[in-house]
């Protein structure tokens, strides 16, 4: 997975504008969890190819590069994937719905329900989630909100339902901040393109015109105008066209955002100079990152709702907190996505999955949120841990829970602490080596030490 920070598109253009300079507001530094929610067309099919393998992040993904378009594993490519000859997608599409089906057709078909997504939401917060980012627009260019750019929409086509209106309103009633998906510079369904087959074709098979930069500029306008995100979240950069000095420019958007909001935030997938907090999807980052960044990855290997995955394929409620606490103690923020079906509600799978999460951050949530990255994210301790800081205490996770002590680094030494147990609270028996007895464990999950600043050695 290449990043996106690198690739600012035509030189002369970027030279020829001046992009705005923010600084990352501190909600977003201070929120640690998110989710992302894919919902579309493709949650109607909800399939995708199941690699053959074990995955892991730190594993190269076991397709080979030439069959990581026709073998797509994310199912909200699917509107790509089936129309590739050969295509483990083509041959389900055609078996299942049929020669002649076209992937448009899902939108007669596509009926999410509001009490599902307000369900949805509900529950993401509850499971300690500060925001919550659903696509708008994916790659296929079917609008999840009342555009008045395209009848290509939820509202107008057989959902009837502003979906974007209903997540929106729910999100803000539950108390966590807004953030929007939109793809940029990827609008299949605006002109007839090839299929893409590789990572060369995914952005030589899109429009760079500035026709399209307005039709683009217009529909995140809308956005911004009905919405007031509290982040922009887009994807596969930004049409050429609407990179230059022109009124529609992509420049004068986000300066005239920056405005309205002094406390928004936007990624680094735009293709330009500016960039806000990185991203890094389905990708392990080995050490601390000093510029604010997001890990982001479904639940499984797709963000859209793939039916055709194997338990092996996912995370269970364990993995997904280590991974939280692993990417916080390395500075970064967790953006986990759920891939609801098509009526907007989630799986049993994914929402046991939430829940157990929620479970967890009920009891450790308030020791993670707001928290900095320590001198080092870990130690070579037995517990396999995670280290954050807050002013006058280090915290640290507990990962292993076979272990039976720990051994605290230099910088964590302290007099005194407290193990944080499922809501419990005990003082933890600290010895001058920086030998510590863990508590006998009663789950797999994480527990949290909280070392107090009553030495010079906490900082």
């Amino acid at each position: 997975m290449f990043n996106f920070e690198d690739r600012t598109g035509p030189r002369e253009l970027a030279a020829c504008v001046s992009y705005p300079e923010a600084v990352i507001p501190d909600w977003y530094r201070d929120a640690k969890l998110g989710f992302f929610i894919h919902l579309g067309l493709y949650s109607v099919p909800a399939w995708a190819y199941r690699p053959v393998g074990p995955y892991s992040e730190s594993e190269p993904d076991p397709t080979p590069i030439e069959l990581a378009y026709s073998h797509h594993r994310y199912a909200e490519w699917y509107g790509n994937t089936w129309r590739l000859p050969h295509s483990p997608c083509r041959r389900f599409h055609e078996n299942t719905f049929g020669v002649g089906t076209h992937y448009e057709d899902f939108a007669d078909s596509f009926t999410p329900r509001a009490e599902h997504l307000t369900a949805l939401v509900d529950s993401l917060v509850a499971a300690g989630g500060r925001y919550i980012v659903p696509t708008t627009k994916h790659h296929d260019g079917y609008c999840l909100w009342d555009s008045a750019t395209t009848g290509f929409t939820s509202v107008k086509r057989a959902a009837g339902l502003d979906v974007i209106d209903v997540i929106a309103s729910a999100t803000r009633a539950a108390g966590a901040r807004l953030g929007l998906y939109f793809s940029g510079a990827l609008d299949w369904h605006v002109s007839d393109f090839p299929a893409i087959n590789s990572d060369t074709d995914l952005f030589a098979f899109r429009r760079n015109d500035p026709e399209f930069a307005r039709y683009a500029a217009a529909q995140l306008s809308e956005l911004i105008d009905r919405f007031s995100p509290d982040l922009l979240w887009n994807d596969i950069e930004w049409p050429d066209g609407g990179k230059g000095p022109d009124g529609f420019g992509l420049a004068g958007l986000l300066s005239d955002y920056y405005e309205r909001f002094p406390e928004g935030v936007i990624n680094d997938r735009w293709g330009i100079p500016h960039h806000g907090f990185l991203t890094r999807e389905y990708s392990h980052v080995p050490e601390i990152m000093p510029n604010a960044w997001e890990a982001t990855r479904g639940l499984g290997r797709s963000f859209g709702y793939n039916a055709n995955e194997d338990p092996a394929d996912r995370l269970s409620a364990t993995d997904l907190i280590h991974l939280l606490l692993d990417v916080c103690a390395k500075g970064g923020n967790l953006l986990i996505n759920v891939g609801p079906r098509a009526d907007g509600s989630l799986d049993d799978y994914q929402a046991a999955v939430v829940a157990s999460l929620g479970e967890w951050m009920s009891h450790y949530g308030e020791l993670l949120y707001s928290t900095r990255p320590a001198p080092t994210f870990t130690s070579d301790s037995p517990g396999d841990l995670r280290f954050v800081t807050r002013p006058g205490e280090v915290i640290a996770f507990v990962r292993d829970r076979t272990a039976t002590e720990l051994r605290l680094p230099e910088f964590a030494r302290a007099s005194t602490g407290t193990w944080h147990v499922d809501g419990g609270v005990d003082d933890a028996v600290l010895a001058a080596n920086g030998i510590v007895p863990i508590p006998p464990a009663t789950t797999d999950t994480p527990l949290a030490l909280v070392l107090k600043a009553t030495t010079d050695h906490v900082h």
